[in-house]
């Protein structure tokens, strides 16, 4: 059996090199991609999911959006791409109320394939600049907190998933497995 791919789409984002040394530390084959690389570049690559790292604006998303429509495999988006996500298929994104990185409580509403093992509530690393502000149609609200009422989202029919959060930084409770999770979704998918 061929081994596990998942490709990181580099965003810009401060943790995108955090998010590719965990992948890498949970055993499984990754690479760091550019946002500008074209759809037949990443299909190329032939990979297994794709995590949409975060990033310091929409603007400089790249062919992030064109990703989300036209590859067919599990993606995960994190902060930024969870936004990118929640913007391609008709949600809302703007400024939060609370910027800056801090601890958040998050509560889990639904168990899902990549939130599984993590209710009721666990604890988060996240910036709140921007997010999530409406649910796009044919998304279901996963986790929420008291600053945020869209943590986290998954499509209701593909294998698209989105957090507010870092689960790739220390602070967060239970990243590892979101990533495991994550993982297991990429493999039965």
């Amino acid at each position: 059996m061929k081994p596990m791919n998942i490709l990181v789409i580099n965003n810009y984002g401060q943790f995108c090199h955090l998010i590719h040394r965990t992948i890498r530390d949970l055993e499984v084959n990754t690479s760091i991609i550019s946002n500008t690389s074209s759809v037949e570049e990443i299909l190329s690559k032939e990979p297994n999911g794709l995590v949409l790292s975060g990033g310091p604006s929409l603007e400089r998303a790249g062919n992030c959006e064109q990703y989300i429509k036209e590859i067919d495999i599990p993606i995960l988006g994190i902060c930024l791409g969870h936004q990118l996500i929640a913007k391609t298929f008709g949600g809302d994104v703007a400024q939060g109320k609370y910027g800056g990185y801090a601890q958040v409580e998050v509560e889990i509403l639904e168990e899902d394939e990549i939130l599984q093992g993590m209710s009721p509530k666990t604890y988060v690393w996240a910036s709140h600049a921007d997010e999530v502000k409406t649910l796009p149609d044919g998304f279901i609200r996963l986790a929420r907190s008291h600053i945020c009422e869209i943590e986290a989202m998954k499509h209701d029919k593909k294998p698209l998933y989105g957090v507010q959060w870092h689960p790739e930084v220390a602070h967060t409770e239970k990243g590892k497995e979101l990533f495991l999770n994550f993982f297991k979704v990429c493999e039965e998918y």
